[in-house]
């Protein structure tokens, strides 16, 4: 195998960065990136790849990034950056002996699975990938693991980001008294890993839809009801993937509240605001959630990290560890199951709050 090397796209340079350090080598390939006037894009590769071990980072949800088209500026949508990997691959094909495409963000997850006459389109970026000779694919915490399905022979690793959050949470908050809400059926997975490491129950909350109706794609909900134990006096974590518009999130947090919460953080691998935080302003003031806790791994405007309620989880020295791993052909059991560190971490936080106490 040849030597690791990083193409870091330009959406993701911030923790690309900060990755390479944690390599401690010389691994950054030079490129560009090139826009023309009506749009089109073009990508060149000015220093060598033969026979190397290429890792492509990219964040495919950084709307931070414009350009003139027309003489217009134009933010860069998912499908752009879509298209900016491809780009790069077919200009190292034939040159590395090895390609990985790292996507903290899959892209299209969320479009994972077909019903009726709609695009599959998740499914069809992996097959793509795969097609142009990818020889691996990494994610975090994908919106559903299943989709690795549409490319059976092809490596899909997902990871979770849960134990880096965990940590800077337990330093940072109250983990006394605390319960785990799923806020739909399909983060009832994270929110069970997220119980079991901390040893407290877990609740969920079923969304319940008006579905003679459909807005923005989408039968709109009409409640949340929640299964579980008490929520009274509880310092509650909220566990999901990924938050979009926040509405949901919100729901919950302020039916958690009415319910006798006592604080309520909201735990996401990625935190998207696709309307803004304004909302999010307004609901803290008025008390309904606490803390957002969140990753580095993809695109968060610098104004959204003064917030008082809003933290950032740098979770770049375990992208780096799984680069190296994967680089060595190294189990990667640890990096997927090492809770012993977040285990520790917890008893002795528990034991020093029953000193203080």
């Amino acid at each position: 195998m040849g030597n690791l090397k990083l193409i870091v796209m330009n959406n993701f340079k911030e923790v690309g960065e900060k990755v390479v350090k944690f390599l401690d080598e010389d691994c950054l390939i030079e490129f560009e990136q090139t826009r023309f006037s009506n749009g089109e894009g073009k990508v060149s590769i000015t220093s060598t790849v033969r026979g190397e071990d290429v890792f492509i980072l990219s964040d495919v949800g950084n709307y931070g990034i414009t350009y003139k088209m027309q003489g217009i500026d134009h933010p860069m949508s998912p499908d752009e950056h879509f298209q900016d990997i491809k780009r790069v691959i077919s200009a190292i094909s034939g040159y590395a002996e090895n390609i990985t495409v790292v996507m903290p963000l899959l892209y299209q997850s969320r479009q994972h699975r077909k019903k009726g006459k709609e695009s599959l389109d998740c499914a069809l970026a992996l097959q793509e990938l795969e097609r142009l000779g990818v020889n691996h694919i990494v994610t975090i915490d994908c919106h559903d693991p299943n989709v690795c399905n549409a490319i059976p022979t092809l490596p899909f690793e997902n990871f979770y980001p849960a134990n880096t959050i965990l940590e800077e949470y337990i330093i940072s908050e109250n983990t006394d008294n605390l319960l785990v809400i799923s806020p739909d059926i399909g983060a009832m997975e994270r929110a069970k890993y997220y119980a079991e490491i901390l040893g407290v129950d877990v609740g969920i909350f079923y969304k319940r839809r008006d579905l003679s109706k459909v807005v923005d794609g989408k039968n709109p909900i009409v409640d949340h009801m929640y299964l579980g134990s008490s929520v009274k006096d509880k310092n509650i974590l909220v566990i999901d993937d990924m938050i979009a518009s926040g509405g949901s999130m919100l729901d919950v947090g302020q039916k958690l509240k009415e319910m006798g919460a006592k604080e309520v953080t909201f735990v996401a691998s990625f935190a998207l605001f696709t309307e803004g935080v304004e909302a999010f302003d307004k609901a803290y003031s008025n008390h309904i959630f606490d803390n957002l806790y969140t990753t580095n791994l993809t695109y968060i405007p610098k104004k959204y990290l003064e917030k008082e309620w809003f933290h950032v989880v740098d979770c770049s020295e375990k992208l780096a560890d799984i680069i190296k791993t994967l680089h060595k052909h190294e189990s990667i059991k640890k990096i997927k199951n090492d809770k012993e560190k977040i285990l520790k971490l917890l008893e002795e936080k528990k034991k020093k709050e029953k000193e203080n106490f």
